[in-house]
């Protein structure tokens, strides 16, 4: 009965080391990298990584939804380059009306509405084609991806939008806030709070949040449950696109320029982010606060290694070890959650 008991503790104990891995692992690198480079915790590389971790954070939160529903979204990268060269080509070049002879140049807030929007349609496109034309998520996003991709880079073929900054005779100034500071913290991430309590709220206090875990647990048990499955499948690709064009527009605005090649990558980086908080890759189940320490990680990860002098091609290196080691776990927890749901039901029998 003894030995019964104490294997009980062991696997609690093991689970909850499990779902507070990915906090352990945060404080793990920052102690390491505090030692690895006294400057690491300095205020200027503090405020750096919370620029950077506002970026891969917005983008996990969209990825997150996704996710949860069983699904993937690998053209939020390309998404955030086109929105830069989108928002960027508006303010730098604005709108040409080759039939009337004349160049409109818009303000700020309706350059960033618009640059939202067209994240929402094509966060649209990829839900409409996955549900409603039965394509693979990986291989549906993997399309728009080179599209979005090819999009940017045809904007302006090649080049990068360098000035801005906008002109106040033309009423196109502001965009340089989105990447600006207030009291010392950078607007990035302050967005990142208003993204992910709002996220958090959507998934866990509407129908919509628990539609969107429904899907994910059991597809067929949703539909027959009445949930509209093609909906939700969307409505969260929708969200996607949003997230990724909001970061677009932070990381224009960060930089101060607009390049076709912004964001290249940085799927991995919200997928990594999004597993390593604790999101189900086989769907169902996540939240949004194991994002956001994920996103952490993942930050302190890549500027940790680059602080240290670690070679760009290593940082990919191990960036796909930690995804992998990240599904690795997330499965060993699976199985010794149902193990453990096994056992308290042969126990209530």
């Amino acid at each position: 009965m003894d030995a019964v008991k104490t294997k009980k503790d062991n696997s609690k104990m093991i689970m909850m080391l499990l779902k507070g891995r990915t906090f352990i692992v945060l404080i793990v690198l920052l102690i390491f990298f505090s030692i690895a480079n006294p400057n690491f915790l300095s205020f200027s590389t503090l405020t750096m990584l919370a620029k950077h971790v506002a970026l891969y954070g917005i983008l996990a939160i969209g990825m997150t939804f996704v996710i949860i529903t069983s699904g993937i979204d690998l053209s939020v990268g390309s998404v955030v380059g086109l929105a830069g060269m989108i928002a960027g080509g508006m303010i730098q070049e604005g709108v040409t009306l080759t039939f009337a002879g004349v160049t409109l140049y818009f303000s700020v807030p309706v350059i960033v509405l618009f640059t939202l929007l067209l994240g929402c349609v094509i966060g649209l496109i990829n839900g409409v084609i996955v549900t409603k034309l039965s394509v693979a998520p990986f291989i549906a996003t993997l399309g728009t991806m080179y599209i979005c991709r090819g999009l940017a880079s045809l904007r302006s073929k090649g080049a990068t939008f360098s000035n801005i900054a906008g002109n106040e005779a033309l009423g196109n100034v502001g965009i340089k806030a989105l990447g600006s500071s207030i009291a010392g913290i950078p607007v990035g991430a302050i967005l990142l709070l208003v993204f992910a309590v709002v996220g958090a709220y959507l998934l866990r206090n509407i129908p919509f949040g628990w539609h969107v875990q429904a899907v994910g647990g059991n597809n067929r048990a949703a539909k027959l449950s009445g949930v509209n499955v093609d909906r939700i499948t969307i409505l969260v690709y929708i969200l996607s696109g949003f997230c990724a064009a909001m970061v677009g527009l932070i990381n224009t605005a960060q930089l101060a320029a607009a390049h076709p090649a912004s964001g290249d990558s940085w799927e991995m980086n919200a997928i990594a982010a999004t597993v390593l908080g604790g999101t189900s890759m086989s769907g169902g189940s996540g939240t949004i606060l194991g994002t956001i320490v994920g996103a952490f990680v993942i930050g302190v990860i890549n500027d940790g290694m680059t602080m240290c002098g670690v070679s760009e091609f290593w940082q990919k290196v191990i960036r796909g070890l930690v995804i992998i080691l990240a599904v690795i776990i997330d499965q060993a927890q699976r199985k010794l959650e149902a193990k453990m749901a096994l056992q308290v039901r042969n126990e209530t029998n």
